[in-house]
């Protein structure tokens, strides 16, 4: 009797044991999230690398050149570029190696970010009122922009090959157009004087001619008169 209970004691352990793995194996399931692959963006080609690295080269180029127009303090304007040239080189990053020719690549982007350590530089030692500092700073910042000027060319670069530029100031608008006209006025002038000038003898040769005409009838008449009174004379002397 008791080699049965035993035996059913036995078996009940079994069975609750069978059950829990069960349970345990049923939980670690659903708590186990599906995993979906996240696909990489397909590798730019070097060309269309080049053409957008350079679109963001020559943003920056424009703003960095600008900086020194606004008027702000020595260490707001190191700010601004430094700013300007970090944010540069993280997007130059983003766009990832070209699927074919990357050699240069990465020396490249090596130059980029020595750049902006060193205008990070620049803004530490501008905030902190380091004269001496500043001055080594901005020589390593034209050095490091000097090399990434040259890492940009030898890849290919056009736009991150250039320097910051300050914008153009434009010329004043309307200054060609009104001397233009004025001078094309004074030019049609000219010919109608002329012509009114060469009108006047015109009309003074047909007076001249009218004139003539006129004495020579009148001289005419005389002529006329004569050679009649001549006759009359002529007829007065005849035979008796």
């Amino acid at each position: 009797m008791r080699r049965l209970l035993l035996y059913a004691g036995t078996l009940g352990l079994i069975a609750l044991a069978i059950a829990g793995c069960g349970g345990g194996d049923d939980d670690d399931t659903a708590s186990t999230p599906a995993t979906v692959p996240v696909e990489a963006p397909p590798a730019l080609s070097k060309e269309e690398l080049i053409a957008q690295g350079d679109g963001l080269c020559a943003e920056v180029n424009a703003a960095v050149g600008a900086v020194a127009t606004t008027g702000s303090g020595a260490a707001s304007q190191a700010v601004q570029v430094a700013d300007l040239y970090g944010g540069m080189v993280e997007r130059l990053k983003d766009l990832g190696a070209p699927s074919e020719d990357s050699a240069g690549y990465s020396e490249f982007l090596a130059t980029g970010e020595a750049l902006a350590q060193a205008e990070s530089n620049v803004q530490l030692a501008a905030e902190r009122g380091e004269e001496e500092g500043l001055t080594a700073a901005e020589a390593e910042a034209s050095t490091a922009l000097a090399s990434f000027q040259s890492a940009a060319s030898s890849y290919g670069f056009e736009q991150c090959a250039e320097g910051p530029s300050a914008p153009a100031s434009a010329a004043p608008a309307g200054e060609a157009p009104v001397e233009e006209p004025s001078e094309g006025a004074e030019e049609e002038v000219v010919p109608e004087a002329e012509v009114e000038e060469e009108v006047a003898p015109e009309a003074g040769g047909a007076g001249s001619v009218e004139e003539g005409a006129g004495g020579g009838a009148a001289a005419g008449g005389t002529e006329g008169g004569g050679e009649t009174g001549g006759g009359g004379s002529s007829g007065g002397v005849g035979p008796g």
